[in-house]
């Protein structure tokens, strides 16, 4: 029986960093349990899971994920000003992280980029959005689903 590749609805399980391209780390699981999930749940982005088609378990592999298939580039119409009196009683800075509601009663994350007595810059671009990200791998397992 040959190896199992990573393909659509591949389970699988493995060790992961993300860097920046200077090489500081932004999220590692390498010095912890393993994850695992499904190519296709929506777990990783699409251009991290693309990534991964075509290893098998024992494969260690390093990409370059471009923002446009990683956090995708930034968008000045994310940048939002807002009145300062919807922030009434709240220690801002620069830098913060606000949670607002949509209106669909989810949670939408913000950052204050700047603030004044009259109103507040809020970035609601992801973090990461425009930055290149190094995707380290180790592939522990790979299940494939029988057809």
């Amino acid at each position: 029986m040959s190896e199992q590749r990573i393909e659509q609805n591949s389970t699988v399980t493995l060790h992961f960093a993300l860097k920046f391209e200077n090489g500081d780390v932004i999220d590692s699981n390498f010095d912890k349990d393993p994850a695992t999930f499904t190519i296709g749940d929506s777990s990783l982005l699409p251009g991290f899971e693309r990534s991964l088609f075509g290893l098998k378990a024992g494969d260690e592999r390093g990409f370059e994920i471009l923002p446009e298939q990683g956090f995708g580039t930034p968008n000045e119409q994310n940048i939002q000003v807002l009145p300062r009196s919807q922030f009434e009683g709240m220690d801002l800075d620069i830098g913060i992280l606000v949670i607002f509601k949509d209106a669909a009663g989810g949670e939408m994350p913000g950052v204050v980029k700047a603030f004044d007595d009259q109103q507040v810059t809020i970035n609601f671009n992801h973090p990461l959005a425009g930055k290149v990200i190094l995707f380290e791998v180790k592939i522990i397992n790979v299940q494939n689903s029988a057809l």
